[in-house]
């Protein structure tokens, strides 16, 4: 029997489950340890609460999930409830799946002024998540900034500038859909170091923005190459570069919001007397490297809110070798030492979709086989962890657990959304007649 312990319950730790169960069979025990009650990790907290066909892929978990050998432990705080050390102890083998759910730092004069909102904090108070539920970004204000040209940024451009009818059918949170409701924000600016043929969005999700009800999309016809360039594009790139030039020929209308496309923007400073009323940009240019590098052209955009969209980190750990320069865990192919290994954007860093998670998790189910052999395990495994934790006085929360708590969600939805979610961890404790710790 083989014992693992699969630190985060998102698609990286559940990939990683069902890996081992197709390397093990019935002999091997996993404990999925989360220090959320709730699992699923990005799928909760990070997929836009619009895109419920892309968060239903935690259905697919459930099978895992609900197996015998395979428990969902949250309500645990690696760090804090156990260490990776003890947990090494317990364990043949700890998997890090802890995803990358930290900001990379907008590394800009005024970046520290109120108004100023990383995605990471952003994305998780409209998706409900404990940690930034009492974020309260300005929305009291006509201008926007995104910076970024991934997905992300156009997750919260589209968030942004949909109507309260447009949000039916998702699982936005209260708090937001209220706020947002009530937001005085018109003009949002997606702002981007390079050009069209550099952006990391995909077609869906670009497309979206040609079917808001209140808002219109704009991007300057001057800013793209000739039109044959395009066939230089791979397919999915392609797409995406007619639906921008398709941008570039629409019309206002009555439409009151607009979400402008500023390419070739590099943000140099923001500025405000106590909280962010501009931000300064540098016209740049593509070198022949198409490298973006600055023409010296300054210029403003006014605006109260900027939402750093440049990507995410893993958080260290204590007595874990980490990569600070790429904001992931030191690691050889997903092997981090003697039993510790990580998966998903902890061992690669963020990128990729949810779905490349899968063949990631499988890798390291075969390097994990491949390191122990046929040898005999001698560790605790699960027994030994509820004993810490017992005599720690810390509650784990099962999956049946949060099967519980996602009814009692459900019984509370508003009209047209699929639940309402519980945005402070005490709440869920509560609905398990558990007390929080402290």
């Amino acid at each position: 029997m083989r014992h693992v312990a699969v630190i985060g319950s998102g698609p990286a730790g559940y990939y990683s489950a069902e890996a081992l169960q197709k390397q093990y069979g019935i002999d091997v025990h996993i404990d999925m340890i989360d220090r959320m009650p709730v699992p699923y990790g990005l799928i909760r907290f990070g997929v836009a609460p619009d895109h419920q066909s892309i968060k239903a892929v935690s259905r697919r978990y459930e099978k895992v999930a609900l197996s015998d050998n395979v428990r969902f432990a949250g309500n645990v705080t690696v760090g804090r409830d156990v260490s990776v050390a003890e947990l090494l102890e317990l364990y043949d083998a700890v998997i890090l799946a802890t995803g990358a759910p930290d900001d990379r730092a907008l590394e800009i004069e005024g970046a520290e002024l109120p108004g100023v909102v990383g995605s990471a904090a952003f994305v998780g108070w409209y998706n409900g998540h404990p940690d930034f539920a009492g974020l309260a970004p300005p929305l009291d204000v006509a201008g926007a900034a995104v910076i970024g040209n991934g997905n992300v940024a156009l997750d919260v451009a589209r968030i942004l500038s949909k109507t309260r009818a447009e949000f039916a059918g998702s699982d936005i949170v209260s708090h937001a859909l209220d706020a947002l409701e009530g937001s005085a924000i018109r003009d949002i600016h997606v702002l981007g170091r390079r050009g069209p043929h550099q952006i990391a969005m995909t077609p869906k999700e670009l497309g979206e923005l040609g079917h808001l009800e209140a808002a219109v999309p704009q991007v300057q016809a001057a800013d793209f190459p000739p039109e044959l360039d395009d066939a230089l594009l791979e397919p999915g790139q392609r797409k995406s570069v007619i639906l921008l030039r398709e941008f570039a020929n629409l019309e206002q209308g009555a439409k009151p919001k607009t979400i402008r496309f500023d390419f070739f923007a590099k943000p140099v400073r923001i500025e405000g007397a106590g909280r962010v009323e501009r931000l300064v940009i540098e016209a740049t240019r593509l070198d022949d490297a198409k490298r973006a590098v600055g023409t010296g052209e300054l210029y403003t955009i006014p605006c109260g809110l900027v939402v750093s969209c440049i990507g995410y980190k893993t958080p260290p750990i204590d007595g874990v070798p980490y990569e600070a320069d790429c904001g992931r865990f030191a690691n050889d192919e997903g092997r981090i030492g003697d039993g510790l290994y990580c998966v998903g954007w902890a061992r690669r860093g963020p990128s990729g979709t949810i779905g490349t998670n899968r063949p990631d998790g499988y890798a390291i189910a075969d390097l994990i086989a491949a390191d122990f052999g046929t040898s005999v395990s001698r560790k605790a495994g699960r027994a030994g962890l509820d004993r810490l934790l017992e005599a720690r006085g810390v509650a784990i929360v099962t999956f049946r657990d949060w099967q519980k708590i996602e009814a009692a969600e459900a019984g509370r939805a508003r009209d047209g959304s699929p639940r309402e979610k519980f945005t402070a961890i005490s709440e869920m404790l509560a609905e398990l007649g558990i007390k929080p710790p402290g």
